[in-house]
């Protein structure tokens, strides 16, 4: 059984709202045990990510980057870093703004980076955007056109589980991929 983290802060709800529909979506593959974990937490016990194979990473976008509680998690990673165990996990992202772009692109990158340094191996967002094949805007799966990772879109002031229905489809998807390809790709010992 593979074992994955879904390691998220947020700071109104937006982002554990998201965390929680991947959640629903790694949860539709057999042989993957999924767990919600705060950025916050595992900040305190970096450790314990040896124990996953796979990690997906969820952050709001705060002024073009990561959110401080998320940050202060990848750095607490270093020792991690210099002894390489995170090297060949999975690893994968997701952000949240309350506009469509919001530079929700640089959050995803800095993921991105994060996942490299560690010598994980990034899974992107291969969902196609649905409003090109005449499903409405709001309904559409991959209505923001994000491949690096998933993005959603929390109105602004909005109540935390108050997303467009597409944004919701689109993280289920996200979840079902990540747990897909890591079924895929780990190896029986």
């Amino acid at each position: 059984m593979s074992k994955l983290a879904i390691i998220y802060h947020s700071a109104h709800g937006h982002t554990e709202f998201i965390a929680r529909q991947v959640l629903v979506g790694t949860r539709q593959v057999e042989d993957v045990e999924a767990h919600l974990v705060k950025a916050e937490d595992i900040a305190r016990t970096p450790d314990e990510l040896v124990e996953y194979d796979g990690l997906i990473l969820g952050s709001p976008t705060y002024l073009g980057g990561v959110s401080g509680p998320f940050k202060s998690f990848m750095d607490a990673t270093g020792r991690l870093w210099r002894t390489q165990q995170l090297k060949g996990k999975l690893a994968a992202g997701f952000t949240v703004s309350s506009l469509p772009a919001g530079d929700k692109q640089s959050t995803l990158l800095s993921m991105f980076v994060f996942a490299m340094q560690h010598g994980m191996l990034w899974v992107g967002n291969p969902i196609l955007p649905e409003q090109h094949n005449g499903v409405p805007y709001d309904e559409a799966a991959n209505r923001l056109g994000s491949w690096s990772g998933l993005m959603a879109q929390a109105g602004h002031s909005a109540p935390a589980d108050s997303f467009v229905p597409g944004d919701v489809k689109t993280a289920r998807m996200f979840g079902r991929h990540f747990a897909e390809s890591l079924n895929r790709v780990m190896v029986p010992a």
